[in-house]
């Protein structure tokens, strides 16, 4: 029982990260969102908000790190139609949340954290893990290697953008007109003239 208050609380924290950030999330919000008891989240996270924080930025670039492999094993030798996958997987999350949640891996990189340097090291760590899992997907679908870790940045930082843009407009063509390029620009690679 114990585990489930901690995964509630972690669920419930990536939630929030997602809506306010890191500076817009407190333990007092957790505690509520997630039902558990108020002494639990000081048994489970002695080492406080950071620590918090860094299991959640955690938890969540361990979710898309598989769905990226998820989606590449559902469209084998198809990094087009996996591509396509995950950012149609973005466009379905805003808008289900209507456009009030993002990534919640953005929402604490794009904060200051000199008192918890911990919480960039995860974010990093995030970033890295969907780059490698992105690069590997693309090298097993005959992209260059010289171009397949590049590609895989690219791809990770327009997606990323366009949460960011398709909530501020409360629309997701920001979302779909990344789609389109990033789908021409793998095509491309994988056909080279």
């Amino acid at each position: 029982m114990a585990g489930d208050s901690r995964a509630r609380m972690i669920h419930s924290a990536v939630r929030l990260l997602r809506e306010r950030g890191y500076s817009g999330m407190g333990f007092r919000e957790v505690v509520k969102h997630s039902g558990a008891p108020r002494g639990s989240i000081y048994h489970h996270f002695p080492g406080g908000k950071a620590q918090l924080g860094v299991e959640a930025i955690g938890e969540f670039g361990t979710f898309v790190r598989d769905v990226i492999v998820a989606v590449a094993a559902a469209n084998p030798g198809d990094p087009v139609g996996a591509l396509h996958a995950f950012i149609e997987a973005w466009r379905q999350i805003v808008k289900a949340e209507d456009y009030r949640a993002g990534c919640p891996v953005v929402a604490v990189g794009i904060e200051e954290h000199e008192d918890a340097p911990q919480l960039m090291e995860a974010v990093v760590t995030a970033f890295d893990q969907w780059q490698t899992a992105l690069a590997e997907l693309l090298a097993a679908a005959g992209v260059p290697a010289s171009r397949s870790g590049t590609m895989a940045t690219t791809a990770i930082a327009a997606v990323e953008g366009a949460v960011i843009m398709s909530r501020a407009r409360r629309d997701t063509k920001p979302l779909e007109e990344v789609a389109v390029e990033l789908e021409l620009g793998l095509r491309s690679a994988l056909n080279p003239t």
